[in-house]
Parts: structure tokens; sequence; C-alpha cells
């Protein structure tokens, strides 16, 4: 707004004592201040006003109006509710510093002004920005894209004073202004919204994290979440793969311009979230042909071939040909009338890229195909540099554990009470003919991990090698039969006499039958370990001496 603006509201209660050639200048805000040098606080377009409690005598004036003047200050309201008329001295300082000039009634109140100007401020912002972002919208639906989100939201923070970041459904930052959120931070946010989103709340949805309070805006594309759309009939086929827009403001108490202008902003991040959809479909078609070679059986040389290609997609300027590990998640909700394919194609495309890294590029180095409601990822991994023909092992496989370690709590709260996601990983390959086997791998994996409790598992090529691949298909029946014929009499003793024994044959197995290292664990006399293990054998007609009987201890603890 403009210092011509005040003058000609009569409620201000502002008269020109000088600088009217000055009254086109630009109000940016309002300040309010007696102190002698407020440089400090001024950043340049301020109204300021001041009851004039500075002003010792008429030699102040000077100094202080030029600190005004050097800071760009839009203009000067001065009370005369404490001295009565302005000073002249004041008035002349002015006019030599070209620094507009009002005097304040002293029936206003500098709150009165205060309001007024905020509200005209703030009001024209929000509308220039509304501007900006309606350009953008216009000319980042008919052609290529200018800048991405970033642009969007360093506007917000410009013109808004908002901060506001891009987050992953799996609460990974994939834009922002500002200061990075703290992955502990992304995750409760993350996890709010998509729990909001399944009990069906409408947004923006507010939560305090840390003692600060944030709005959560979805961004929901065409054919995205309810409403947006036929493609879209349940709320879970986009539940998990959606972004939110999260502000560091409470917008319970905005009003509906401000509440536009940010559903404006979620729109125009739409359109680049389906830009970059789409020019994901290269590397989805590389790993949908990649994978349909290898389940046909097609010559390892066929599938060199088409990995040859995948590879400078993937991993543009890489010198050797790199390893790569198979990744396969399924998406499974109650009913099964909802196709989980898509979903976890997006899934992996997120949870496959390093927590901490923000930016929507490094996801771009992960081809994922979908067949059905089961995803399968081709994860490249840079070979390290040795000689001619030495595999010496990627440089950093991925890890079945890790891979859901940060993500875990907001895919639970998506999944809600109706879903589950399980993912399998292989081990690394490092040629076409490994691949085939890095499959059946990853699936076996994922069948593993699907025979586990809980919302969202995952099981490692490392685990198909022992014991552990055969204990989730033992039905239900045989492992409680089992389990109770060995260690059912144990429990009774220890409810009835408190002696401890399972905690003890738990011990003595994981020492692997060494009575020192054992009773030095569970701080115990040998002689008392040995009285304890007796018990255990003479309740169990069983011997620890025995590897079948130390076995079957082994597996009827790992399956009660």
């Amino acid at each position: 707004m403009r210092l011509r603006a005040l003058l000609e509201t009569e409620a201000l209660g502002l008269r020109l004592l000088g600088g009217e050639e000055e009254l086109d200048r630009t109000v940016r805000g309002v300040m309010t201040t007696d102190l002698r040098d407020p440089s400090r606080y001024l950043t340049g377009g301020e109204l300021v006003l001041t009851g004039l409690a500075w002003r010792r005598n008429s030699a102040d004036s000077e100094p202080f109006v030029r600190i005004l003047a050097s800071a760009g200050v839009a203009g000067l309201a001065a009370g005369e509710a404490e001295l009565g008329d302005v000073p002249d001295d004041l008035v002349s300082a002015c006019v030599r510093n070209r620094l507009p000039l009002f005097a304040v009634n002293e029936d206003v109140a500098f709150a009165t002004i205060t309001e007024h100007v905020v509200r005209q401020v703030s009001g024209e912002r929000a509308g220039d920005l509304a501007a900006v972002v309606d350009r953008h919208r216009r000319l980042m639906t008919s052609g290529p894209a200018g800048g991405g989100p970033d642009v969007v939201l360093d506007l917000l923070t410009t013109d808004l004073d908002l901060r506001a970041w891009v987050l992953s459904p799996a609460g990974r930052q994939i834009a922002g202004a500002g200061e990075p959120l703290a992955p502990g931070v992304c995750a409760a946010l993350a996890s709010e919204h998509l729990a909001a989103v399944r009990t069906g709340r409408r947004g923006p949805h507010r939560i305090s994290v840390q003692g600060i309070t944030y709005s959560l805006f979805p961004i929901r594309g065409h054919g995205r979440g309810p409403g947006a759309g036929p493609a879209a009939r349940d709320v879970r086929e986009s539940v998990l793969s959606d972004w939110l827009l999260a502000v560091e403001a409470d917008a319970g108490d905005w009003p509906a311009e401000r509440l536009d202008l940010l559903q404006g902003v979620t729109q125009l991040i739409a359109v680049e979230r389906e830009r970059r959809d789409a020019a994901r479909t290269v590397r989805r078609r590389l790993a949908q042909e990649v994978l349909e070679l290898v389940q046909t059986g097609a010559p390892p040389a066929e599938i060199a071939a088409r990995l040859r290609v995948a590879a400078p997609v993937l991993l543009p300027g890489l010198g050797a040909a790199p390893h790569w590990q198979v990744v396969v998640a399924r998406v499974d909700w109650d009913g099964g009338d909802i196709p989980g394919g898509p979903v976890a194609q997006s899934l992996l495309e997120e949870i496959l890229v390093d927590p901490s890294a923000s930016g929507p590029e490094p996801s771009d180095r992960i081809a994922v195909a979908h067949a059905g409601d089961e995803a399968i990822a081709l994860v490249p991994l840079p070979a390290p540099p040795g000689e001619a023909g030495e595999d010496k092992g990627p440089a950093a496989a991925l890890h079945a554990d890790a891979l859901l370690a940060t993500v875990r709590e907001p895919l639970a709260a998506g999944l809600a009470d109706d879903g589950r996601i399980t993912l399998g990983v292989s081990a690394a390959v490092h040629s076409a003919e490994g691949l085939r086997g890095a499959l059946e791998e990853a699936r076996h994996a994922r069948r593993v991990a699907a025979a586990r409790p809980g919302r969202v598992c995952a099981a490692g090529h490392h685990e198909l090698a022992s014991h552990v691949l055969l204990l989730p298909f033992v039905p239900d029946d045989v492992r409680r039969a089992f389990t109770a014929r060995l260690l059912d009499p144990l429990r009774d003793y220890d409810r009835r006499h408190r002696a401890e024994l399972i905690p003890t044959l738990e011990a003595f197995l994981d020492c692997d039958g060494s009575w020192t290292r054992c009773a030095t664990r569970l701080h115990l006399h040998v002689n008392t370990l040995r009285y304890r293990v007796g018990r255990i054998e003479q309740l169990t007609g069983r011997d620890l001496s025995r590897l079948e009987d130390k076995l079957d201890f082994f597996l009827a603890l790992r399956m009660s």
C-alpha cells in the first residue's frame, strides 16, 4: 500500500506535516518505537510510529530522522498525546531528509494504525503471490516446468513469511524453503498426515512437533486422491503415494482467501509431481523389459544387452558395469479389492532412496516395474574400482531392515488396520546370469516377511540360508504342539518355583553349551547352572549334550 492511501483513510486520524511529494512511497510494514536508535529493527519500507519519548530537546530530532532516512523507512507518524503539537524541529528535520511526516491525533491508538497497515499489506502480498502462483500454474500446465516446487516455496517465504516443505508419504523431504527439517520431524508430520487421511479428516491437518505447529495440506494431482476423479475410487489407492505440503503455521484461523491460496500452491506442486511421474516412465519401462526377459528365460546375452541400456540411464557417467539388486514389495489390503501394485511401485521409488537425501532427483536412480499386487525394483549399485575382470562386490548394498527403519512409522499410519506392506531384498549380483536367482531370492525373502506379524515387514537374502526360512511356514497347530511339548513343563515349573529355567536354557544355547561362559553371563556358580540344566533335562526327558535335543530346544524357543 502507499502512504497516500493512509492519509486518505479518515479513521486513522493522520495529518500531513511535510513530504507531500513523497506520498507515493510503498509501505511494506509498520513499527512502533521510542528508541533513540531503532536502526537494528528496521529493514526498509516501514511506517514508523513514535510517541516522541526519545526526544529530550530539539537537538535530538536530526539524528533520529537521519537514522530513519538511512534505513529507507517509508514515513514517520508522531503522536500528539505526549507533547501536544509535533515539535517544529522534528518537522524541519524531516523536510531536510525528505522523510514524510504525519501527526497522529491523540484520540487514535497506534494499535489501530498498526492493525490497518498489517491487514492491507498482508492482503496485497497474498494477492500478489496468488497472481504469481496462477501465472506459474498456467506456464507449468502448458509448457516445461520452471524451477520445480522450490520456486513456489521460496515465494511463500518471501511474500507471506511462511516456511514450507514438500514431503513424500514416507517422510522424505522433496523440496523446502530454508533449513531442512530433521528426519524425526518429517516422519512425525508424514504419520499425522497419513493417519488423518485414513480417518477421513479434511485438510489442512494441524500438528505440534517439538513445540512448533505445522499445517499439513495434501497434494493431489489429477486422478489422485478422493474427489480427484473416477480413477481414484478409494483413498487407499493413493494414500501411500501422494505428497504433502507442510507449512510452519497454524492454519486454523486463516481466512478463506489464504487457504485458497495454499490450495493453489498444492495444485501447482501436483503438476510438477505428475511431470516427474511421466519422466519415470522410461525407467519403469526399462525395468519391465529386463524383468520380462528374466522371467521368460531369455538368453543371458539378451538380458545383458538390456542391462547395458539401463545402466547409463540410471547411473550416467558410470564407467564399469554396475552390480544389481532386486527388491520385491507387495501391498495388500483387507478384502483384496484394491490393486496394490501401483501403490507398491510408488512406495519403492521413495523408500529405496537414502532418507537423508533431499529433492526429487535421487529417486531418478531407481527403476521399478509392477505386475498385479507386486512391485519389482531393479537397483543399480556402482561397482568399486578394480582391475579388469576383478569382482570386489558392490560399494554399498541395500539391507532390508535399514530400508524400513526410518519409514516404518509413517507407512504404518497409512496402512492403518487394514493394510500391509511386505518387502524382500536379494543379494547383489554382477551379471545377467545371476539376475534370475536374485529375483527368486527377493520373492522368497518377501514371503518370509509376509509370514511375520506386523503391518510393515521386511526380510533379506541372508535369512534364506538358515532355519528362519522354514519357521514361518510351519502350520500354527504344529508350532503350538511342538513348543508346548518341550517348553510347557519348564514354564509351569518356573511359575511355581521362580526357577528361571527358560532364561537359563536360552543363555545355555546362546553360549553354545559352554558351562563357563553361560555361568558368567547369568552371574551363577557353575554348580548352580549344572543343577538348572539337570532339572531341564529331568522335566523334558531330553539330553542337552546331544546335538539333536539342543536343536529341538533352539527351534522351540524361536517358534514360541
